[in-house]
């Protein structure tokens, strides 16, 4: 009885660390495959400030969308919507010059998120989904993906 339980226990063992494994595969497969575009990112983390996200952030987060046919992004900058014209080739990325609305806004979260938007030259979508904004390898901006584009 204790053999049998024993190894009905094994078996057990042996299936859900299949079932396991085969996720953690699929997971990193589709992360790899994943797109920029068709998505509405907003921005969760960003490198550089003395103040805090939250203090850069209060209210809005950034966000950015990328349209892959006429090669523009644009989104909300947390106080100014704006946009523009990027370049792609594999995992480079270069934003052209951007044109924004022009309300006033307090605090340098705007101005910060703007001004790091322009130093980033990669991109990448780490195993959990996130888009990674870069300056050669480090990151400078990540974003989670929130909604999907309903274009």
């Amino acid at each position: 009885m204790k053999s049998t339980l024993l190894l009905a226990v094994i078996i057990l063992s042996v299936i859900v660390s299949g079932c396991n494994s085969t996720k953690t595969t699929e997971t990193k497969k589709s992360a790899s495959n994943a797109s920029i575009y068709d998505s509405v990112w907003e921005l969760e983390y960003i490198t550089g400030p003395r103040i805090t996200f939250e203090g850069l952030y209060p209210e809005d987060k950034p966000t950015i969308t990328f349209n892959e046919t006429e090669k523009t992004f644009g989104g909300n900058n947390s106080c100014n919507v704006y946009n523009g014209k990027f370049t792609k080739k594999e995992n480079t990325i270069e934003f052209g010059d951007t044109i924004k609305t022009m309300r006033f806004c307090e605090g340098g979260g705007e101005e910060t998120f703007m001004n790091m938007l322009g130093k980033v030259n990669k991109f990448a979508i780490d195993n959990e989904g996130k888009l990674l904004l870069q300056m050669n390898d480090i990151t400078m901006m990540r974003f989670k993906n929130v909604t999907k584009n309903k274009q």
